[in-house]
């Protein structure tokens, strides 16, 4: 069967070589090429035409992010994933973000990599942090969720939590006190987000809750 072709992108030679060394051992994987600063990235996947790159965060001239700007503008087929040391959550959102199909810390057993890369080639989104980092990590892509809902349909914050409770079921007198709200806040709320989903009642704004996405979004 055909292998995936992959572009290495590390400051390091020795990450070259554990890495190539575990993909050689595939039978879908080949590495096609290998960079070592950020300028050298956009000529090589040009002249290689990989499926993957494997791009380190942190690379001399013009860092990973720059690079991965670059990938995701010019070269949208191409999947990368960041394979990087750094282990702080804001690196990774800020990575996913910018169009990271994974992000991958190099603190992992290089044997479950080739596993990640057949993940992310699958465009399943996947990131292997320690477990603590990786609570953070979920939060801020909760809030991250939620500034979207908001932005996509003008409701606030505090509306979606009523949104998402009455989509439960819940009445107005259970809202309430789940919320530690007055029935007249409430209601007041309904109103208002009934006006925002172009509804009439709490049925049809359940209906366009779930027809939105933003009900299982909000509850993860």
């Amino acid at each position: 069967m055909a292998r995936n072709r992959v572009v290495l992108v590390d400051d390091h030679p020795l990450i070259h070589k554990a890495v190539g060394e575990y993909l050689a051992e595939t039978d879908d994987f080949e590495v096609v090429g290998a960079a070592t600063s950020g300028p050298q990235v956009g000529p090589l996947v040009a002249r290689t035409a990989p499926d993957l790159v494997l791009l380190d965060l942190h690379i001399p001239v013009l860092d990973g992010l720059h690079c991965l700007a670059v990938l995701r503008e010019k070269y949208p087929r191409v999947v990368v994933v960041m394979f990087s040391g750094a282990e702080d959550p804001g690196s990774v959102e800020e990575a996913l973000s910018a169009g990271a199909a994974a992000y991958v810390c190099k603190s992992i057993d290089l044997a479950d990599l080739p596993a990640m890369l057949r993940q992310a080639l699958k465009r399943n989104v996947y990131f292997s942090l320690p477990a603590n980092v990786g609570g953070t990590l979920e939060r801020l892509r909760s809030e991250r969720a939620q500034e979207q809902m908001r932005d996509r349909t003008g409701l606030t914050g505090r509306e979606l939590e009523i949104l998402v409770a009455v989509s439960r079921g819940l009445s107005n007198r259970d809202v309430a006190r789940e919320l530690f709200l007055s029935d007249q806040t409430v209601k007041f709320h309904l109103h208002n987000i009934y006006g925002k989903l172009g509804v009439a009642n709490r049925t049809q704004a359940t209906a366009a809750a779930h027809g939105l996405g933003l009900v299982g979004a909000a509850a993860q």
